[in-house]
């Protein structure tokens, strides 16, 4: 099924982990697929793995660009690149993040600096500068947030205030940009197999705990997440917008009193 067949997307963080499932998930479903990241080769390797079916895909239906979304000029100059090759802007994933680890009282105003920087300002900058084309094609946005932005974490303090951000932004953007036709989203993944979340799982004490936490006994999967983003982004969810989803097995629906 191409849902998403002539719809130009846009997907930060598109050289691994959820952006790359993501991106892999649009492109096979028919869109115009551009990905974003700052390392070009990790972006190739992502396109490398694009369908080649020529009945609907060709060469020339995706773009790479090299971009640091913390910096504003160079996601100026990224859109301006999208839309000299597209003319348009469908669907804006936003995906780039970084884990920082540590309590207040450890973390340098350098690291607590770029966990806001890339998670929520550079959520920011790009939906700031891609609007006006989403609300030409009353297109919509999907954040990639946390469950960690729905609630508190142990020594988490700077990812946890960048993705808080991350969430009630897509709220506010969903209020004040619905009449404008443009849906805004965030879906909340808990611990995802990636390589930002490698600490647990390579650690058994820790994977044990959570496992019993999740009601359904496992970690998602980069291809769980896409899933559900292609969701939020498609017709199928017309009436859907200000939506925090969350993705973790059940883990936010448990009060936090342990198993009995």
């Amino acid at each position: 099924m191409k849902r998403f067949k002539e719809k130009t997307v846009i997907v930060t963080g598109a050289g691994s982990g959820i952006g790359r499932a993501t991106a892999i998930r649009f492109a096979r479903e028919g869109a115009n697929v551009v990905l974003v990241g700052r390392t070009t080769q990790t972006l190739e390797e992502t396109a490398s793995e694009f369908p080649h079916d020529r009945t609907w895909i060709h060469t020339d239906n995706y773009l790479i660009v090299a971009c640091d979304v913390s910096i504003q000029t160079q996601v100026k100059e990224m859109i301006k690149l999208v839309i000299d090759k597209f003319d348009k802007i469908d669907i804006l994933v936003n995906n780039a993040g970084k884990a920082v680890q540590g309590k207040i009282t450890e973390l340098s105003a350098e690291e607590w600096k770029s966990a806001i920087d890339i998670n929520l300002n550079g959520t920011f900058y790009v939906c700031q500068t891609a609007m006006p084309y989403l609300i030409a094609s009353k297109g919509n946005i999907i954040n990639v947030s946390s469950l960690s932005g729905m609630g508190g974490d142990w020594n988490m303090a700077a990812y946890n205030a960048a993705k808080a951000g991350v969430s009630n932004l897509t709220r506010t953007l969903a209020l004040d940009h619905g009449a404008d036709g443009v849906r805004i989203n965030a879906v909340n993944p808990s611990v995802t197999k990636t390589g930002m979340s490698s600490s647990i799982q390579e650690d058994t004490v820790k994977t044990d705990k959570f496992i019993e936490r999740c009601p359904m006994g496992r970690f998602a999967t980069p291809e769980d997440v896409a899933a559900a983003i292609t969701f939020l982004a498609s017709d199928e969810a017309a009436m859907i917008t200000g939506v925090n989803l969350p993705v973790d097995g059940g883990v936010s629906a448990s009060s936090g009193q342990p198993r009995f």
